[in-house]
């Protein structure tokens, strides 16, 4: 009986890095990738980034070359969406009415956007940043607009931000948080990042939430907030975070908690489905209970470690998590995850726009956040890889050497 492979749905990073990987690991069954949008898989951090700008056009996006899925016997089939899985029968049906019948199976369906209960999100000049035609309309939109509200702080929304001063136009970032970032960097950063977009002529409205979206017809006017304020606006971008696409395991009976639930080798409650990136909430194996993790990084290396387990090499997810975000001159790096951070102390002078922090829970360093000093954040990757250990007095000594502890790192 012929073998029906394995199949993957969703060609984002982790879906393609999981066939290449099979591939790369000696598999030589049929690999399915299924693809809900019609354009080559391509890179998505570019969207909010270099492509926004315009320093990337189209071209530099896809994430492999178009041969590349021939020439390695990947079946993509780009434009269909999985409607069902048939668990029993190891089965995926698709929006043509095709079928497709798998061995094993991989969920990379990512996230989709969180959407504000707020009125007029269907107005014309409001969107979200998801797709490569979000990012051209918003692109397109930049270019006219002249007040440009964000609704949202986080990497995305500032990113955006960024970009919108650098084209000189007004630009206000609504967040319902205190601070920007809050979810994700330590308040020192925080702080340096809400001085560095007011530098660049943003302004902040904190602590107030989107009401509804109005103006003349169809088409944005103004911002009304929960503090009853009223913001001019003729381009929206909305970007309050996302929520794991988890719908499709769940209508499989799948066990879904804030993502497919997966155990340290990214099995699903069915053994013969793995669940990697975005949509995954995996043992945290830097603390405790499920984690879910929105990054390249994540993705990629989740779908090696799946690539691997089926073929006969497998062993628990522990890769180290890092991200960056590149806002207007400024590029953060982070290293590790700031989860029970009791102490943060700094590296450098954040006045020269290149310091990093290092956050530390119980004296042991578990995270580094660095802004354009590169080298501390490839020395910290090591250096929390393999849980060396640093104190709070060697971290802020400007002679304590962390290549040099990286170096002494095992291989």
């Amino acid at each position: 009986m012929s073998s029906r492979g394995v199949v993957i749905v969703g060609a984002g990073h982790g879906g393609v890095q999981a066939a290449a990987s099979l591939r790369e690991d000696g598999y030589l069954e049929p690999i399915t990738l299924i693809s809900n949008e019609r354009e080559w898989p391509y890179q998505r951090p570019p969207l909010s980034k270099a492509f926004l700008k315009g320093e990337m056009d189209l071209s530099g996006l896809p994430l492999r070359g178009e041969p590349f899925y021939a020439d390695n016997a990947i079946d993509l089939q780009r434009g269909e969406a999985v409607l069902s899985v048939d668990r029993a029968r190891k089965r995926v049906t698709l929006t043509n009415g095709g079928e497709v019948l798998y061995d094993h199976l991989i969920l990379s369906t990512g996230a989709r956007n969180r959407m504000p209960k707020a009125d007029g999100l269907e107005r014309q000049g409001v969107h979200f940043l998801r797709t490569i035609a979000d990012a051209a309309v918003i692109r397109a939109g930049l270019e006219t607009a002249q007040r440009i509200v964000i609704v949202g702080a986080g990497f995305i929304g500032l990113e955006i931000a960024a970009t919108a001063r650098g084209l000189k136009k007004s630009t206000t970032i609504v967040e319902i948080a205190e601070r920007p970032m809050g979810r994700a960097v330590s308040p020192q950063m925080s702080q340096f990042f809400r001085a560095a977009h007011e530098a660049f002529g943003a302004e902040f409205r904190f602590g107030v939430g989107l009401e509804a979206i109005d103006g003349p017809g169809n088409v944005v006017g103004e911002v009304a907030l929960s503090d009853g304020s009223v913001l001019p606006a003729d381009l929206v971008v909305v970007g309050v975070g996302i929520l794991a696409e988890d719908r499709l395991a769940a209508a499989a009976g799948l066990a879904c908690a804030n993502g497919v639930v997966v155990d340290a080798r990214l099995a699903t409650s069915d053994s013969a489905i793995s669940a990697i990136g975005d949509c995954a909430a995996f043992p945290n194996p830097f603390g405790d209970g499920l984690i879910r993790l929105e990054s390249v990084q994540n993705a990629v290396d989740q779908a090696r470690a799946v690539a691997r387990r089926l073929a006969g090499r497998g062993a628990p997810y522990a890769a180290l998590p890092w991200f960056w975000s590149d806002q207007g001159d400024l590029k953060l790096q982070i290293a590790g995850l700031a989860i029970g951070v009791d102490e943060w102390v700094e590296r450098g002078d954040s006045r020269s726009r290149a310091f990093s922090t290092v956050g530390f829970r119980a004296g042991k360093a578990i995270v580094v956040e660095s802004v354009n000093r590169p080298a501390d954040h490839m020395a910290a990757r090591r250096i929390l890889g393999a849980r060396l250990t640093m104190t709070p007095n060697e971290a802020v000594d400007p002679n304590f050497d962390l290549r040099k502890l990286a170096l002494s790192a095992p291989r």
